[in-house]
């Protein structure tokens, strides 16, 4: 992947969050978003971007607030809170779904 891919990937995702800011369940939410096919291969794969993000993201929150006697439900409600917008997509769309089918890895490049 070239670098000008992996910014528009980014934007992409960056777009999406944005639209989901206003309406998570906007049923316009992948739409017009220049080469989301070609570098996602569709809505599918962004959603499996945002959902790697999440568990990139509580990964790491994990390590370091279990070391401080949190338990995983605080922290996953913390991430909730901090990133909303992505947690919306990912409450409103069937994720488990996607992410238990083997993934290509173009989704979750980012």
């Amino acid at each position: 992947m070239s670098w000008a891919d992996f910014h528009a990937r980014t934007d992409i995702l960056h777009a999406v969050l944005d639209r989901a800011a206003r309406n998570p369940a906007d049923p316009n939410l992948f739409d017009g978003l220049p080469d989301l096919d070609r570098l996602f291969g569709g809505p599918d794969g962004v959603l499996l971007a945002l959902r790697n993000r999440w568990e990139n993201h509580l990964n790491v929150k994990l390590d370091h607030a279990l070391a401080q006697g949190k338990s995983v439900t605080q922290v996953w409600q913390e991430l909730a809170t901090e990133q909303p917008a992505l947690r919306a997509i990912l409450d409103s769309y069937d994720t488990d779904r996607l992410y238990s089918r083997r993934p290509h890895a173009r989704a979750l490049a980012s």
